[in-house]
């Protein structure tokens, strides 16, 4: 399905942009052109996006390194 008419962007090339780490509207602009135009579609392509990106695991806790005295 077409998402941004304006740039010819379907839902499938917003899906293929997350699975490459794309991880905000702003950057998908960038990288597809979506919501650059008219901005009608931007809504609908941040809710692809969301639910498309991969699920990120917990976040690792890094140990704490002595300050260097």
């Amino acid at each position: 399905m077409y998402v941004c008419i304006c740039n010819g962007i379907t839902d499938q090339d917003i899906r293929r942009a997350a699975e490459a780490g794309c991880g905000s509207m702003s950057e998908l602009t960038m990288r597809t052109g979506a919501g650059a135009c008219c901005g009608t579609c931007v809504e609908t392509a941040s809710a692809l996006l969301e639910e498309a990106r991969p699920a990120r695991g917990p976040l690792v806790e890094l140990p704490l390194v002595a300050r260097a005295a």
